[in-house]
């Protein structure tokens, strides 16, 4: 095996599929990755605040504000007063919640188009080597939000290993 290549090969997979994927949500849905990402966001936990969902997409508040300004303004997403009266959460709208699903319909074409080139018998190994890269590539709580911000979160359920990992930090810690 020549290492080299096969790293060479990981990474261009990776862009690849991030590509593939982020241009099938956009398409999908009209709206920016970052509103992609609050979309899927909110359809998996209702009531999160600016805050948390800038940390999710990796984006500055001022962004997130703008973003979820154009999620609002489409009907995609609704504004609360949170907990705390300096706080806003943001929910999906019924509007949203459709966009979100054509959303994961297109990742999850993306992503069935990239395995149908995967024989079925290479499958299962497959999905151990890649859990493997994501339990070593997962840092943190807020790190593994972010790393599985397009995920369709009812796939992996309770077996997923970014948050087993995530759990496993957690636990060394203590």
């Amino acid at each position: 095996m020549n290492e080299a290549q096969l790293e060479n090969l990981l990474g261009a997979c990776a862009l690849a599929v991030t590509d593939a994927q982020t241009q099938a949500l956009q398409q999908a849905s009209g709206v920016s990755s970052a509103g992609c990402t609050v979309l899927n966001a909110l359809a998996q936990y209702p009531g999160l605040t600016i805050r948390e969902l800038a940390a999710i997409a990796g984006l500055s508040h001022s962004v997130m504000v703008r973003t979820l300004d154009a999620l609002v303004g489409a009907g995609l997403v609704s504004r609360q007063p949170g907990q705390d009266r300096r706080e806003v959460q943001a929910s999906l709208t019924s509007a949203g919640e459709v966009q979100r699903e054509r959303l994961i319909a297109a990742r999850t074409a993306v992503l069935t188009r990239a395995l149908d080139a995967v024989p079925q018998t290479q499958r299962d190994a497959l999905q151990q080597a890649l859990a493997a890269i994501l339990a070593a590539l997962t840092t943190g709580a807020q790190q593994a939000d972010h790393l599985c911000r397009f995920c369709d979160e009812s796939a992996c359920g309770s077996s997923c290993p970014v948050a087993a990992e995530v759990e496993h930090l957690a636990a060394r810690e203590a």
